[in-house]
């Protein structure tokens, strides 16, 4: 990894710039990606084009143009009726997973449940002395799509993080998408699924199946939001679709920044970075320290793990490419870059992390101390592990509950209301310019005038 010491820096911007990822529409056309995409469409296209391709035939042509990716794409040929998982491939599944996982998977969603149960949100009224009602219902979405990813691994965990909220909120049918590997689909999915009460599983991936959640097939529905991490042909997908669905964001590749001092133990730190590192070539991981001493211990841990990672191969590129040890003058320095970079999981690796919890304002998650290892927030801490990337912790937040509601205005008035609050409303209208507006107010105030002068004339 790059060791970058700000002393001999004139400035930190040579620093801000190391931290700061590449957003969707940067990403390098690599030669790899025209290549594959001469191979499916017969002449290399932009990942932009090809997503843009996908979704166009999907959109107009239903199963049919979903099938047509799954085999080009996906490599496998189904038909129609094959599409959804059956009752059979789920039985099948419960038969071979460990007793043992299944403990495991209830236990992620327990804590799951439990935390995304404290985010929900209640409608609420509020009655004014005039009598005017105001309020807000808040109304679950009725049909939701998960992605979980395809890659090199059956990511489990993602079923859980992006299945249990959308419950917790009252969502009437959550569809989960997911391809094949090798014609199979991983029994541990599967059970994940159906641990979490998903609707049901479509055997697709990549762009086609955001496809197919957006704009409905004969096979898949439409959903109203579109949930989870992918590739960029899927983050892409998920882009172009907005508008006609929700989404949550558009995800980067996975990230994970350590603050460290001192204390920190540099086998803990290297294994942190590395569980980060593995996940993905363009996966960032960085350690921000004030001591020289732990970071180039961090460069013999980490080239010791390396050497006996099975997924070293993945992880030492990853480093190679995106990895970066920076050492700060001191610790407000290196809070300043913490909150350059916003990532995506933050670590305090420090002998005091609760005194710094202040001075962090730009992260997706925060890790406390060196027994908060970030995957155990991965897999069964609770709050959701699917988190701002490439510096939106700025401006967004991890998945919750409340993604997966609707809020509506509730506004009731009276007579009394009208008469305090209507020539104001007529004074706005008017300056606007918009006469229908004022208007609307306008003969009501003066139906309810002439209300009381005929009122008064009776009496």
């Amino acid at each position: 990894m790059r060791i970058i010491r700000t002393r001999e820096c004139t400035s930190l911007d040579e620093v801000k710039g190391l931290l700061t990822r590449p957003h969707v529409d940067e990403v390098e056309v690599s030669q790899g990606v025209l290549a594959r995409t001469e191979q499916i469409f017969g002449s290399p296209l932009t990942p932009t084009q090809a997503v843009t391709q996908i979704l166009e035939d999907v959109k107009t042509q239903g199963d049919q143009g979903l099938l047509t990716y799954i085999d080009k794409i996906d490599g496998q040929r189904l038909a129609a009726d094959q599409i959804l998982v059956s009752e059979e491939e789920f039985a099948s599944a419960q038969k071979v997973v460990s007793a043992e996982f299944k403990v495991a998977l209830q236990v992620a969603i327990d804590n799951v449940r439990r935390f995304h149960e404290r985010q929900r949100e209640n409608s609420w009224f509020s009655t004014e002395e005039n009598g005017v009602i105001l309020g807000q219902k808040v109304i679950p979405m009725e049909r939701v799509g998960i992605y979980v990813p395809g890659g090199n691994a059956p990511l489990v965990s993602t079923v859980v993080m992006s299945a249990i909220p959308p419950r917790v909120a009252g969502v009437n049918e959550v569809w989960m998408a997911t391809p094949l590997r090798d014609g199979v689909m991983d029994p541990h999915l599967l059970v994940a699924a159906q641990a979490c009460q998903v609707t049901g599983v479509i055997k697709a991936g990549g762009a086609q199946a955001i496809g197919a959640l957006a704009y409905g097939t004969e096979t898949v529905p439409k959903v109203d939001k579109i949930v989870g991490p992918g590739n960029i042909f899927v983050t892409l997908a998920k882009k172009l679709v907005y508008g006609r669905v929700g989404i949550e964001s558009l995800a980067g590749p996975s990230e994970i920044l350590v603050l460290g001092d001192e204390t920190a133990p540099a086998h803990y730190v290297a294994a942190d970075l590395l569980s980060q590192a593995e996940h993905d070539w363009e996966a960032a991981s960085a350690l921000i320290t004030t001591s020289e001493e732990l970071a180039q211990a961090v460069q013999e841990e980490l080239k010791k793990q390396l050497a006996v990672l099975s997924t070293a191969s993945i992880a030492q590129e990853s480093l190679e490419r995106w990895g970066l040890l920076v050492v700060a003058r001191d610790m407000e320095e290196a809070c300043e870059l913490v909150n350059i970079f916003a990532p995506e999981h933050l670590e305090l690796m420090v002998k005091e992390p609760w005194s710094l919890l202040g001075k962090i304002n730009q992260a997706g998650a925060i890790f406390m101390g060196k027994y908060s290892a970030e995957p155990i927030g991965d897999y069964v801490a609770g709050p959701n592990h699917i988190l701002p990337t490439n510096g939106t912790a700025r401006f967004s937040s991890p998945l919750t509950t409340n993604d997966f509601v609707k809020r509506t205005s509730i506004i009731y008035y009276t007579e009394k209301g009208l008469q305090q609050d209507g020539p104001h409303a007529v004074t706005i209208g008017d300056r606007e310019g918009l006469a229908a507006h004022s208007n609307a107010i306008r003969i009501r105030l003066q139906d309810l005038q002439g209300d009381r002068e005929k009122v008064g004339e009776e009496e």
